[in-house]
């Protein structure tokens, strides 16, 4: 019997449900208390629910991609502690980047071997 499938199956089944995420990266500070992003949030959060859309954004402090070695350089230049608005919708971190300025963009995949939750935090729950 011949194998079809010459790699590891969990390895195939991570490919198959890996999806780009796109983020606005920014301090803490900045990102939650400087800029109105909670207001920017709640009324993209009402659209969606007007167009019976799925919410495809997250407000995330402390965000646990940074730690990724693929995310060292990005790390290094934003300030601590820091926050991110993490989406699938490369549109909608395009339009936050012209409305906030002052944060860095960029993607990755998830899950991967390096970020295996997209959202995961390692700020403390209050």
């Amino acid at each position: 019997m011949v194998d079809l499938y010459p790699y590891d199956y969990s390895l195939a089944t991570l490919i198959m449900n890996m999806q780009t995420y796109y983020y606005a990266l920014a301090s803490e500070r900045f990102l939650i208390q400087e800029e109105p992003i909670a207001e920017v949030l709640k009324e993209r959060t009402r659209y969606y629910h007007e167009q019976e859309k799925e919410i495809d954004f997250w407000l995330v402090k402390q965000p646990a991609f940074l730690e990724a070695p693929e995310m060292a350089e990005i790390k290094a230049k934003c300030p601590k502690p820091a926050a991110a608005i993490i989406s699938t919708n490369s549109q909608f971190i395009t339009w936050l980047k012209l409305r906030l300025e002052y944060v860095m963009t960029g993607e990755f995949q998830s899950p991967s071997e390096t970020i295996s939750e997209a959202v995961a935090s390692f700020a403390n729950v209050s």
